[in-house]
């Protein structure tokens, strides 16, 4: 029997790995024509099909049945055969939306909701919140009554839900509102889930709002197909250990530490050890530049290596599952720091002052190093998932970062 996910560009679906995670099958991805559906849906092999944009309307007239959340919501995400052979239609998005919220302790009883965007996902988090109790739901899209330009007359709302593909990768730097002008919010849900962090994520995460990316809907959500599909209950604790997984997977792991630290060093090793791609952003600098970085801070300034720093952080950071060693100075910009924040674990490499070099290096050779390290060290230390001491060996390192 086959099993899979049906829709038009699926490259970046993580649904593959989720569903040969949880079950014994194997499951493909389907990028098909809407003229082709039928003929796939009602192969005589087919086993069942989850389904994405554009077609979670589409299928509904091949459906014999549908569950009752699809009914109620309008929308398919997932085709399986029942005891009779009927064809149903569930949506298992209602589920997933239901544990990321729930997840990230936000409750929508009593609350006025906000809900970013008009699409099937907002159908999902609309029929969710209603379900649950919402005081008020508000639905903002670009034209509707309740547009962004007076999204100020919601000032009130307490739950902020982005639906829209907004802030999503490649376009991670995106934002359709300012957190600061809902002071009284007391959860964000934005169902991106790559980046792993979007800004508005990070927003609510510095403001010390309970908050979720959409990861967490997208392995719950899988679970109740996975169970029409093989009969196999998927219970909350197979959802955290796929979940955790799929996050380590996604996630790169960058270096940040003062010059001489031994990032590349460390950064190295580590991508052999874990067969990871190895980026070092002092390097790829270096080839945008045409010319090494003593010579751009010679001919250039600081400010201009900066600024191009920040062009190859913001570059590198978008992307998943990476090893990279950073320069030391890289988090002296907040949008250094939000971009590294938005799909990474930060590892901080400490090291001892006396065990740094400063040779050949431009701002050691600026400024007395001990004001450089006494500047920096708070950065760091905020900005870490983990604080690494590399006072050994360096595979003693890359084992100390592996064991966090």
């Amino acid at each position: 029997m086959i099993y899979g996910l049906l829709g038009k560009t699926l490259r970046h679906s993580y649904s593959k790995i989720i569903h040969e995670w949880m079950a014994d099958y194997t499951y493909d991805l389907y990028e098909t024509p809407e003229e082709g559906l039928r003929d796939l849906i009602f192969r005589p092999d087919a086993g069942g099909f989850n389904v994405t944009i554009p077609y979670k309307q589409t299928v509904i007239p091949f459906c014999d049945r549908l569950s009752p959340s699809a009914q109620a919501i309008g929308s398919v995400n997932t085709l399986y055969r029942d005891a009779e052979g009927r064809l149903v239609g569930d949506n298992t998005d209602y589920y997933g939306f239901s544990y990321m919220a729930r997840r990230a302790g936000i409750s929508f009883a009593g609350r006025k909701v906000v809900i970013l965007g008009s699409g099937g996902t907002s159908l999902t988090a609309r029929r969710v919140a209603a379900d649950q109790g919402a005081r008020e739901i508000v639905i903002v899209s670009r034209s509707g009554e309740n547009h962004y330009e007076n999204l100020s007359r919601h000032s009130d709302a307490e739950i902020l839900i982005n639906t829209t593909p907004v802030g999503m990768y490649p376009h991670n730097e995106g934002k359709l509102i300012n957190l600061a002008d809902f002071p009284r919010c007391v959860g964000v849900l934005d169902v991106i889930y790559n980046p792993h962090r979007t800004n508005l994520i990070l927003d609510a995460e510095a403001a010390g709002i309970p908050a979720s990316g959409g990861l967490p809907m997208l392995v719950a959500q899988a679970a109740p197909a996975v169970g029409h599909f093989s009969g196999k209950e998927i219970d909350e604790a197979m959802i955290e250990d796929v979940l955790s997984r799929l996050t380590r997977q996604m996630c790169n792991l960058v270096l940040v530490g003062m010059p001489g630290c031994g990032k590349s060093t460390v950064g190295e090793l580590l991508a052999a050890e874990t067969g990871r791609c190895f980026v070092d952003t002092d390097a790829l600098i270096v080839e945008r530049a045409g010319c090494s970085i003593p010579e751009i801070f010679a001919r250039d300034g600081e400010a201009a290596f900066r600024d191009l720093e920040a062009q190859v952080v913001a570059d590198t950071a978008r992307e998943s599952g990476l090893i990279v060693a950073t320069g030391g100075g890289v988090l002296l910009r907040e949008e250094n720091r939000r971009a590294l924040r938005q799909n990474s674990r930060v590892i901080f490499l400490e090291r001892a002052l006396s065990q740094l070099p400063s040779a050949g290096r431009p701002i050691s050779q600026s400024r007395p190093i001990e004001e450089i390290y006494a500047e920096r060290l708070p950065l760091y230390r905020a900005a870490a998932d983990a604080i690494i001491a590399n006072d050994g060996t360096p595979e003693e390192t890359v084992r100390r970062i592996l064991e966090v």
